[in-house]
């Protein structure tokens, strides 16, 4: 449910820019986000910071393309978007009291802190890369490519980014712990009732 009210404002944003210029497609941009984010208040789903972040980036510079009728300002929310992100991981492990991405699948998988350390910082990476290549894209090619590529490229790095997670976490035997709850580094302790009964 979450992952398709998340493409349909990209979808819209692509299919009303072929259909008529940049501008209309971001007013449907910022029309589909606020829309996603009151189904997500009304159905009392919890709004993450992500979305909210996505939210945010569209209303300011999607109102920044519309009022000074440049562009550039949308092309670089996906850059913004991305790079707040990836700060956001490395300010999480250098500053704030939990790991983002332990606080995010802790409940699904159990692995020790120095590999939710490598998630994390190779979450920042590939949202760093994606920061930097959406530039590269919208800086070099046409405007019709910068709208595909925010299409296709977004979700094929994420998909990306997924499989490498996957693969890393397979190949070491941590999905073995899938869903058998946070990871737990304290030495095993028999209680002293147990004890007791095995003296």
């Amino acid at each position: 449910m979450s992952q398709f009210l998340n493409f349909i404002p990209i979808l819209l944003f692509v299919i009303v820019f072929f259909m008529s210029d940049i501008y209309l497609a971001t007013a449907a941009l910022m029309i589909a986000v606020s829309i996603q984010l009151a189904i997500y208040w009304i159905i009392k789903k919890p709004i993450g910071r992500e979305l909210k972040l996505t939210f945010w980036a569209s209303m300011i510079f999607g109102g920044l393309t519309l009022f000074f009728r440049n562009e550039l300002f949308i092309q670089w929310k996906p850059t913004i978007v991305n790079g707040l992100l990836a700060v956001s991981l490395i300010g999480s492990h250098f500053f704030g009291k939990s790991n983002l991405i332990k606080k995010v699948l802790g409940k699904q998988l159990s692995l020790p802190d120095q590999v939710w350390t490598r998630l994390n910082f190779g979450w920042a990476g590939g949202f760093f890369l994606a920061a930097v290549l959406n530039l590269v894209v919208a800086y070099n090619f046409s405007m019709e490519f910068w709208v595909s590529y925010k299409l296709i490229g977004g979700f094929a790095l994420t998909f990306a980014y997924v499989a490498i997670t996957m693969i890393y976490l397979n190949q070491k035997g941590y999905l073995e712990n899938l869903q058998q709850g946070p990871a737990v580094d304290e030495p095993d302790i028999k209680r002293p009732e147990l004890e007791k009964k095995e003296a």
